[in-house]
């Protein structure tokens, strides 16, 4: 319940309880929150008891815990029945990265080790090298305009 709060937190709640309430009443205002907290949760633990009463016997495995969205999301992603382990273990991010990386160098992926300038001579199976300019003997760089900058 309290595992966000920290001890110099707790240490401040106490000084400032004793302050308030002073120390001849503290002992009874600390026994009137503990039973409201009690009661509190008596109140919570039948009502969970009547719901699942009210859902019968077909929602027996029901817990109110699911019904927190991140709770249920985990739950439903753990699930087998998505087949989204499969899906996740068929990706090999390794080998898509290396052939993604190939394809930019203008690499074939199956032989890995053939040399540059045979990949770059030719385009073998339908690939164009991206690295290397046309050479259609013009330059594609735009005039230099001083007055424009």
């Amino acid at each position: 319940m309290f595992n966000d709060i920290g001890p110099l937190e707790l240490v401040t709640l106490v000084v400032l309880a004793v302050l308030v309430f002073g120390p001849d009443k503290l002992p009874k205002v600390i026994q009137d929150v503990m039973r409201t907290v009690r009661k509190i949760r008596e109140f919570s633990e039948s009502a969970k008891h009547d719901i699942r009463q009210e859902l019968g016997p077909e929602f027996k495995d029901f817990e109110f815990e699911d019904l927190n969205p991140k709770t249920f999301i985990r739950k439903q992603l753990d699930n087998d029945e998505l087949g989204l382990k499969e899906i996740r273990n068929g990706f090999d991010i390794k080998k898509e990265m290396a052939e993604v990386t190939d394809a930019v160098h203008g690499r074939d992926s199956e032989s890995g080790s053939s040399s540059s300038s045979s990949s770059s001579s030719s385009t073998s199976g339908g690939r164009i090298d991206m690295t290397k300019k046309p050479d259609d003997g013009r330059d594609d760089r735009p005039v230099f305009d001083a007055d424009a900058t």
